[in-house]
């Protein structure tokens, strides 16, 4: 994944690239057009003044050629030949590429001359001045090595400045990502976003802010509606639980009447165990179970196992305690409680008649290891009311109370589907 900073890095750094790799050719055609035309220029003024001279003196052919040979010696290129003919020629430019005989190591030179006629004592004569090139070839090499340091140069620049303008302009925006990842909706927390001057930054955390305010005014509110219609509920719910009870327990009752009552009695004791459930997640969000002590799992697991003997006979589950050693948490009372029975209650939930139970610890962890036959939805495992089991008593909130009170207390819960058992492990480290 790539960071938001390096995109427009790497985009410049390629533009920079490719304008610098057509810059090349580019540079190479200009200076050799200046070069060969500053030559072009020497060469006709050589030549004109060479013109000059010879047509204002009167030489003999035996001098001219006496000339000729001293001048080729001295200085290589020019050359003063008689012309077969008087015809006047225009000056000619011409280029040649051949070995230079004095300087045979460097292969074949390139070579730009001019060619021109003119006549000394009447006779015709063929002027030639000729000059070595620089190599197209070396001067490519020479700019291509100058525009590849200035490359280097240049991504280094972009690094470094793309680091200090990132350090100071984007502090405010992670100083705002830090906050962010820091703020829990549950912990009743207002978030603090710092200032910044730069205004997409600061119409971010001003949205940003907005938002959270919204949000956490409307979860005090459904929070407070839960807690208080639990409180509400749960007077009425008892009341009619107690009816209920007296009246299945009247003698002058029909059969028809008796199993009205006892349909009623299922939905009322999930209505029962959901408002205590609900009331018990809300008071966990709400931090009320703050008193902690030193606790041993073992001691929990041993009374809880105790309290569902009842319900693993009549299910005729086989249950195993394999915990020997102890393991002390700092943790309130009530809630590890809790967990505990909710681990068991699912796990009995979840077994089949004759099945099979396994509690178990290793270092810091415990695990509730029930037999079954299929994974459960592990996308849907802890959400509140998710329905991983047909039970009609069942509230749907035991394994999100299990989640909240692990999250509470920093821990974590994992679940695990393997050869044919369900596994619950609750990480204490």
């Amino acid at each position: 994944m790539t960071k938001l900073l390096n995109r427009p890095l790497k985009a410049f750094a390629l533009y920079a690239l490719l304008v610098l790799l057509i810059s090349v050719p580019v540079y190479v055609l200009v200076v050799d057009y200046i070069w060969t035309s500053e030559l072009d220029e020497n060469n006709w003024l050589t030549l004109e003044h060479t013109k000059q001279r010879l047509q204002t003196k009167q030489f003999t052919p035996a001098e001219i050629e006496n000339i000729n040979h001293i001048w080729g010696e001295l200085q290589p290129g020019v050359l003063i030949v008689r012309a077969e003919n008087k015809i006047s020629f225009q000056d000619s430019v011409y280029e040649a590429i051949r070995p230079n005989e004095y300087d045979e190591d460097d292969g074949e030179d390139r070579f730009r001359g001019l060619k021109s006629y003119t006549e000394i004592n009447g006779v015709p004569y063929a002027l030639t001045i000729e000059t070595n090139v620089e190599e197209s070839d070396e001067t490519f090499i020479a700019i291509a090595a100058v525009t590849l340091l200035f490359f280097i140069l240049l991504i280094v620049g972009f690094i470094l400045l793309n680091r200090r303008i990132a350090a100071k302009s984007w502090h405010s925006f992670y100083q705002t990502m830090s906050s962010l990842k820091s703020f829990e909706l549950s912990k009743d927390m207002s978030i603090n976003l710092p200032e910044s001057d730069i205004q997409e930054f600061q119409e971010l955390n001003q949205s940003l802010h907005q938002l959270i305010t919204n949000s956490v005014s409307t979860f005090q509110r459904q929070k407070s509606f839960t807690e208080n219609a639990s409180h509400e509920l749960q007077t009425p719910i008892a009341l009619l639980k107690s009816k209920l009870d007296l009246l299945i327990q009247q003698k002058n009752i029909s059969p028809e009447i008796s199993e009205i009552l006892n349909s009623i009695d299922a939905p009322l004791s999930r209505l029962s165990r959901i408002n205590k459930n609900l009331l018990v997640l809300v008071k966990v969000e709400n931090h009320q179970y703050s008193d902690k002590e030193q606790i041993d799992i073992k001691d929990y697991l041993i009374s809880a196992i105790t309290v569902f003997e009842d319900y693993l006979d009549e299910k005729q589950i086989q249950l195993s305690n394999s915990v020997e050693q102890s393991i002390m948490v700092n943790a309130n009372a009530f809630l590890i409680e809790t967990l505990i029975h909710n681990l068991l209650s699912n796990a009995i939930r979840h077994t089949p008649k004759g099945g099979q139970i396994m509690v178990s610890s290793h270092q810091a962890s415990f695990q509730v290891m029930n037999s079954g036959t299929e994974r459960l939805d592990e996308s849907r495992l802890f959400e509140r009311f998710s329905t991983t089991t047909k039970d009609k008593v069942s509230s749907g909130l035991g394994l999100a109370i299990i989640q909240e009170i692990a999250k509470k207390y920093g821990w974590r819960v994992t679940y695990n589907f393997e050869s044919n058992f369900h596994v619950f492990s609750v990480s204490l480290a």
